[in-house]
């Protein structure tokens, strides 16, 4: 194949087989051809697709991404997309997080029968979930519920309700909008009754750390203020080294008050059982105007390599919110301190 062919050749995006894997990875490339280029997706198959043990047993969400970063690395996919909360924090050799494009609504939502609000469920209402984070937390709202565990596809997961076998379901909200299911949510569930996933609702696009050309492309899908605030979501998994099994939950955001810009972080660990839990908040005003581009010279993970002053605030932040949980009892959590640190302590790269 000539340099003029293999620079003509489409952009070979890997996505995992299910709806709302294609569905997110199907924006993306509609992006990147907005912007002139060639994309033609690749179906990737990855264990979390076939095996329907918890995901705490088989090796938490990272077996949703180690296929897609198998085929990256042996050249049989140019980039791959990854709903960022599905990303071990210890970001491989040989890859980056080239892009986190602007993220959808982070927040859980509750799928009732009957139009229930979590209040408005009976007691010993059977609710759905695979999320130690969401069970604990629905345990601590409502501990006269049963919680169930519960995998696979988004039709499946509402399916359980339609027919009966469930009284309601807890689901990213962020999939249920890309999939045009939003009629099917009876509540909206906000951090003051569920913490999401650290990197919920974001999507991570990821390539080869040696392929500078499709680094640069991706550049410009990078939406400044959703790699800051997952940044200091992802950071308060890196300073806990939570494994797939730790109840812990964040959210970040960007504001504006009085005092000019700052970033806000909320944070929960808890029991998977309710039986004690812990909610840590902080916020900085030292982020610089996070509308800026990430410098050219670095392109990389928002919450690893190639920092801009924005993302060391936001790791700053996630590891003081981070400290505080561990100083008020989070390190004693199963799943805490099973992860890897990164070799370095402020680059930091989950769970759900």
């Amino acid at each position: 194949m000539t340099a003029a062919t293999e620079a003509r050749r489409p952009l070979r995006l890997g996505t995992r087989r299910s709806d709302l894997a294609t569905t997110q990875s199907g924006h993306v490339a509609d992006a990147l051809r907005a912007l002139g280029h060639e994309v033609e997706l690749v179906l990737v198959t990855t264990e979390g697709d076939v095996n329907r043990a918890p995901l705490s047993r088989i090796g938490g969400t990272g077996v949703f991404v180690s296929a897609l970063r198998d085929a990256l690395l042996a050249g049989e996919i140019d980039l791959a997309v990854h709903s960022l909360k599905d990303l071990p924090v210890a970001q491989p050799e040989g890859l980056v997080i080239a892009a986190v494009p602007e993220r959808e609504d982070p927040r859980d939502a509750l799928v009732a029968r009957d139009g229930l609000t979590l209040d408005m469920l009976p007691a010993g209402a059977r609710v759905g979930t695979g999320s130690p984070r969401r069970e604990a937390q629905l345990r601590v709202a409502r501990p006269d519920l049963e919680v169930v565990d519960l995998r696979g596809n988004v039709p499946r997961r509402l399916a359980t309700v339609t027919e009966g076998e469930l009284d309601a379901v807890v689901l990213a909200g962020a999939g249920l909008r890309r999939l045009g299911l939003t009629d099917r949510v009876t509540q909206w569930l906000g951090p003051d009754v569920m913490v999401p996933a650290p990197g919920q609702g974001a999507l991570a696009v990821e390539c080869r750390s040696d392929d500078p050309a499709t680094t640069e492309v991706l550049r410009a899908l990078d939406h400044a203020p959703t790699r800051t605030a997952t940044a200091a979501e992802r950071a308060v998994l890196g300073t806990l080294e939570a494994g797939c099994s730790a109840p812990v939950g964040a959210l970040a955001r960007a504001v504006d008050d009085a005092a000019g810009e700052v970033v806000e972080l909320v944070a929960f660990a808890g029991e998977r059982d309710g039986s004690w839990s812990v909610r840590e908040a902080g916020c900085t005003r030292e982020a610089p105007d996070l509308s800026a581009p990430p410098s050219p010279s670095s392109p990389t993970d928002p919450a690893t390599g190639g920092r801009s002053p924005q993302h060391s605030t936001a790791d700053d932040l996630g590891r003081r919110v981070a400290l505080a949980l561990r100083d008020a009892g989070a390190d004693r959590l199963p799943g805490i301190g099973d992860a890897p640190a990164p070799a370095d302590p402020t680059s930091l790269k989950e769970n759900s």
